[in-house]
């Protein structure tokens, strides 16, 4: 680029930053698996009609990301034609991110004009629009599709998701589309613990609740409704649900898996397997499938009770094993970052039946993720210590997983669990051992984490005596001297 094209390119950027589409709204590509994120974007636009064109604006994106620019325009082209076949009277009110997505592929390919042209294309629809940024408005529209995009990118994205949607629904209170986007993401943050949401876990409901009262064929509604209402045990009204959501969405991969949850959690099990195969014929490259489908496998076989490894398995077991693996296997396959939960089911079962050197190599890459959400970094951490201790037989290396767990200030089950890890380590360890620092430090952090401050003081003391120069110990002695 000569200095002259070079200055109208850093020109160009200072405008194309003021865009509301997927280039700016701060997705970060580290966050994203793409690879998983294209199977998905293609399935729905396969699958959800009403969010076809959202689809094409999102895997135009992740297109670009991956270098393919062409595949990103013509992935455009067809957003833009189901927006013309869609919104005749509101077309360009629709068309914001899809212009600015244009725009910024086009600066990426080096076409700075074409850019411009849809700059320009923007700056003309915006004008009516806001009295605001010249390149944007913040509308419903863009508004509610931020949201869809940020909620089907990445769990670190569903806040944001969520203010979205708000938005979107303070100037159009009654669009299904951002009630159920609403609802979706209130369900998905109300599933995370430690989350605000999980403190109130039934605000999803009246969401929903609202979307079926406003469109009562919504499927969809049914059966994330029916879940809800099941975890308050309202059963009869929740079977209902999932039966008609099965008769009006029974060729819907999202219905079929969500249905084949509900079963699961019944205890039907046979019941979910049958549907999860039927949503994997839908969509065979789906890693979510495989896992649920491998989960159902792993109940099966845990009923049949524990495996000796003195004794053959029976061949029920032996055949539960292998679709277990199978199962958890695919849904790992190039999926480093999304797929910790499958990963950590393959180990377990690995585990079960003695191959303890594939499940090592499992927890080993496991451990060395970043980036990752804290409580996937908890369960890591609670089932790779676990293994330490029973398997490999190394107090240690468990004991400063556990620590690492328990040390991410994350409210959730994993985190607890490292906590219990912890005391039951320390308790045996000192029944034998009275004047183990580690131990003794461990207890003292126990104590200072459920808020005892005397006790916590007087074992870091304790653990100091024994190891004079621990830093660790000595920070948090000072911390709560002067907190105390």
């Amino acid at each position: 680029m000569n200095t002259m094209s070079s200055r109208m390119g850093d020109l160009l950027k200072e405008k194309l930053v003021q865009l509301q589409c997927h280039f700016t709204w701060g997705t970060q590509k580290e966050t994203l698996d793409l690879d998983d994120m294209v199977y998905r974007l293609k399935d729905a636009i396969i699958f959800a009609n009403k969010y076809q064109a959202a689809s094409y604006n999102q895997l135009a994106f992740v297109n670009c990301l991956q270098g393919n620019s062409e595949e990103a325009i013509q992935n455009l082209k067809e957003a833009e034609k189901i927006l013309r076949e869609n919104h005749k009277d509101a077309f360009e009110r629709n068309s914001i991110i899809t212009y600015g997505n244009y725009a910024w592929v086009h600066y990426h390919m080096g076409q700075l004009d074409k850019a411009q042209s849809y700059l320009d294309k923007l700056e003309m629809i915006c004008k009516p629009l806001t009295d605001g940024p010249r390149y944007t408005a913040m509308i419903p529209e863009v508004y509610g599709e931020k949201g869809w995009s940020l909620l089907s990118s990445a769990a670190p994205y569903y806040e944001k998701a969520k203010e979205c949607f708000e938005k979107a629904l303070e100037k159009d209170p009654n669009n299904t589309e951002w009630i159920m986007g609403k609802a979706t993401v209130l369900s998905r943050l109300e599933a995370f613990p430690g989350t605000p949401e999980s403190k109130k876990p039934n605000q999803s409901v009246k969401y929903l609740q609202r979307v079926l009262e406003l469109d009562p064929d919504d499927s969809m509604a049914m059966v994330l409704l029916a879940l809800k209402l099941k975890g308050r045990s309202e059963r009869e009204e929740a079977n209902k649900l999932v039966e008609q959501a099965l008769q009006k969405g029974s060729k819907d991969p999202y219905v079929l898996r969500y249905s084949a949850k509900f079963y699961r959690e019944q205890g039907a099990v046979e019941e979910a397997v049958n549907l999860l195969k039927l949503a994997l014929e839908l969509t065979p490259h789906s890693c979510f499938l495989h896992h649920q489908i491998g989960i159902c496998y792993k109940i099966k076989l845990n009923k049949l009770g524990d495996i000796d490894p003195r004794w053959p398995a029976t061949q029920e077991q032996t055949e539960l094993i292998s679709q277990c693996k199978y199962h958890f296997g695919k849904a790992s396959e190039c999926r480093p970052r999304s797929a910790i939960r499958p990963m950590l089911d393959l180990a377990d079962i690995y585990i079960i039946c003695g191959e303890h050197s594939e499940a090592e190599e499992i927890y080993n890459n496991l451990v060395k993720l970043e980036d990752i959400r804290p409580e996937n970094i908890q369960q890591i951490c609670l089932q790779a210590g676990s293994f330490e201790l029973k398997q490999k037989r190394s107090e240690s290396s468990a004991v400063n997983l556990f620590l690492k767990g328990v040390k991410i200030e994350y409210d959730s089950k994993g985190r607890q669990q490292c906590k219990n890890k912890l005391k039951e380590w320390a308790d045996e360890k000192l029944c034998y051992a009275p004047r183990d620092s580690k131990a003794l430090g461990v207890r003292g952090l126990l104590y200072q984490l459920d808020g005892n401050k005397s006790k916590a003081i007087e074992y870091f003391e304790k653990a100091l005596e024994i190891d004079h120069e621990n830093e660790e110990y000595q920070r948090a002695l000072s911390e709560l001297r002067h907190s105390h």
